[in-house]
């Protein structure tokens, strides 16, 4: 059993403490070739490399910092289907075409992400023991029998529990129902970005570190790369950088407006709480628009997380509601102190739906998983693989091509989404609100 320190960070925090250490990747020196070439090393980018490596393609990876150190190393772990958008409404919004081709992509992602687990002998923490959704109140119940409806329709096993067996499998009395996704699960997330990692250089994919791309240029034979210590020509580049994306494409950097989500681990519980708490190993979170998310590691921590900064004014409001809600939740937690404490960025897009674009020949992007990342993005990130390998066409892929639009008033619905969740909380914390 690894030990946690306290914490509070802007890292990876309990996941950087109790993950496998990174691999080693050098940085980007002096000139260098690829066939195609990978911005960014998150799960779309690393499951790309791996994707490219593994059919032979001479591939690198250029990374800011290392592997899975942004919002795939700081996030809750959830490997979920789909999207939040219920199904009916994921098909509306994407179209007749894409909309049942996107549906039924992302509902068997999760397979997916356990395959390349089990194939590769990532060390993460999978534990592909489902999921709970859980009502908060009776608006929240009504909307997860519509969307299990929904979900059966198209011939899936997920499973609406009633209020006894909702608090039999998370053990706590505060939700009226829960509904059951067997495809979901957890994982450790920033040990299965480093996994991914090592088995894309197992591969023979070159990933270097600490290598931010400051300028990406056109050449006679595809792209140029420069960071501060090299440069990298390739034939193709996916962009896969998500909400970190800079300088070479700023409007894909506009796109999505940022929500922040942070999250505070426990100690390891003694086995006396652990009969009673999420005895199936599930994953969690509720219907509050304002939501509350929580689950066990592999050695009984609780996480519990929700919206909002862990920054120098709003930190310690978010840490207080915390401690309230764990409570709340699970009464015997009421001496059980909060120990680490991080945060990432969610990117969301106005239509809750990825983006895929094509800015320029020979250069591709997805992003915008709007709080699903790990699935979509390893899914994704095979796809675009096949994309630039010519195994499939735009014609097939399960978004259409679009040009990129600059969210509007960008930053100010990001600093909205901030203090307005440090605001709710600081009510709730202080008990004037349930």
């Amino acid at each position: 059993m690894r030990k946690a320190c306290a914490l509070t960070s802007d890292g990876p925090g309990l996941w950087g403490l109790t993950a496998a250490p990174a691999p080693d990747c050098p940085v980007l020196t002096g000139a260098c070739h690829a066939r195609i070439a990978v911005i960014g090393a998150g799960y779309t980018g690393l499951s790309a490399a791996l994707q490219l490596a593994r059919a032979g393609a001479e591939v690198a990876v250029i990374e800011a910092d290392m592997p899975g150190a942004g919002a795939a190393g700081r996030n809750v772990g959830l490997v979920n289907a789909g999207l939040w958008l219920m199904p009916q409404e994921l098909i509306a919004r994407a179209g007749p075409v894409h909309g049942p081709r996107l549906l039924d992509c992302l509902g068997t992602a999760p397979a997916e992400v356990w395959q390349i687990i089990a194939r590769e002998r990532i060390d993460c923490e999978a534990t592909p023991n489902g999921t709970l959704h859980c009502a908060a109140n009776t608006a929240g119940a009504a909307a997860l029998k519509a969307r299990a409806d929904q979900w059966r329709a198209r011939g899936t096993d997920v499973r609406l529990l009633d209020q006894r067996a909702t608090a039999l499998r998370t053990g706590s009395a505060a939700f009226s129902a829960a509904l059951f996704d067997p495809r979901a699960g957890t994982i450790q997330p920033l040990a299965y970005a480093r996994g991914l990692a090592r088995a894309a250089q197992a591969q023979g994919a070159q990933i270097y570190g600490h290598s931010p791309v400051t300028m990406l240029s056109p050449v006679p034979d595809g792209w140029r790369m420069h960071t501060p210590q090299g440069d990298l020509t390739a034939e193709k580049v996916i962009l896969a950088t998500d909400t970190f994306m800079t300088a070479p494409i700023r409007d894909l950097a506009c796109e999505q407006v940022i929500l922040p989500y942070f999250n505070f681990a426990t100690d390891p519980l003694p086995p006396e709480l652990l009969t009673s708490i999420l005895p199936g190993r599930e994953g969690a979170w509720d219907t509050r628009k304002l939501l509350t998310s929580f689950r066990l590691d592999a050695d009984g921590r609780l996480i519990i997380g929700s919206v909002g900064q862990l920054g120098r004014l709003d930190g310690a409001v978010h840490r207080a509601w915390a401690v309230r809600q764990m409570v709340r939740l699970f009464p015997q937690l009421r001496e059980v102190p909060l120990r680490t404490g991080w945060w990432g960025e969610i990117g969301t897009t106005s239509d809750a739906l990825p983006r895929l674009h094509q800015p320029a020949p020979g250069l591709f992007s997805v992003s915008g998983y709007n709080g699903r990342g790990i699935a979509p993005g390893t899914v994704f990130g095979r796809l675009l693989a096949e994309l630039c390998l010519g195994q499939i066409t735009h014609a097939e892929m399960p978004l259409p091509v679009t040009r990129a639009s600059p969210a509007i008033l960008r930053r100010l619905r990001g600093l909205t989404l901030r203090g307005g969740s440090a605001a709710l909380h600081a009510t709730r914390a202080r008990g004037w609100l349930t």
